[in-house]
């Protein structure tokens, strides 16, 4: 007796064959799909939530990281850039940026005087006050006045009045704050707030000073340690 021949298959076992292949593509198509279409990025911030960003309109532009005071050379790095750049080749004001992003135990440098009294940020952070030779109860990186200073010139409000800008690192306001406030009395949350309202005029706080030197590169400045 011959054996039936299985190779040709019956109409009913062709269709369970069919259904079966198409459930296993359907069943890896999601599989599939995940692995070969790489994640969205995600989008940009827009621009009216960064307006620390939007004066970086010049040709040539340089961030300058500040993660200490370093006896104001931040500001005087900045200076130097912007003069040597319109005097050296000739350049309008408008056509050369600079911006200080001043972060870590460098913050005090955005901060009033009011906040450098009660906070004792100059005994905190060991910044002698040059006048009194005390640790100073005073923000002498704004308003400076002779031998405050290398070059008074680099005072944070005449570097701001030429379109400087100054970012003050939030992560930094939020730890010191927090940290010197407890010594004093004062809960977090309350000395964060005075610290975010004693921002120097003109300042901006960004989210993070490691994050606003890194978008400043991305729009088109060349960086320059300042601290």
């Amino acid at each position: 007796m011959s054996l039936p021949d299985n190779t040709t298959p019956t109409p009913r076992r062709a269709f369970l064959e069919r259904a079966a292949a198409g459930t296993v593509a359907l069943a890896a198509a999601p599989l599939l799909a995940s692995c070969a279409a790489p994640a969205a990025a995600p989008a940009a911030a827009p621009a009216d939530e960064e307006p620390w960003i939007k004066p970086l309109t010049g040709k040539h532009k340089q961030v300058f990281d500040a993660p200490a005071t370093n006896e104001g050379f931040p500001l005087i790095f900045a200076m130097a850039y912007l003069n040597s750049m319109t005097g050296a080749l000739k350049l309008q004001p408008g056509d050369v940026n600079a911006i200080i992003i001043v972060r870590h135990v460098g913050i005090g440098m955005a901060l009033t005087d009011a906040i450098w009294a009660k906070y004792k940020l100059g005994e905190a952070l060991k910044i002698m006050d040059p006048q009194t030779k005390r640790p100073s109860t005073r923000n002498f990186f704004i308003n400076s006045k002779e031998g405050d200073i290398m070059m008074t010139d680099a005072s944070a409000d005449k570097l701001m009045k030429r379109g400087v800008i100054i970012g003050a690192c939030n992560i930094a306001l939020t730890v010191l704050s927090g940290k010197l406030g407890a010594g004093i009395g004062v809960k977090p949350e309350d000395a964060l707030k005075e610290w975010t309202a004693g921002v120097i005029p003109g300042a901006y706080v960004v989210p993070s000073g490691v994050m606003a030197v890194g978008r400043a590169q991305e729009k088109g400045c060349s960086y320059c340690f300042a601290g």
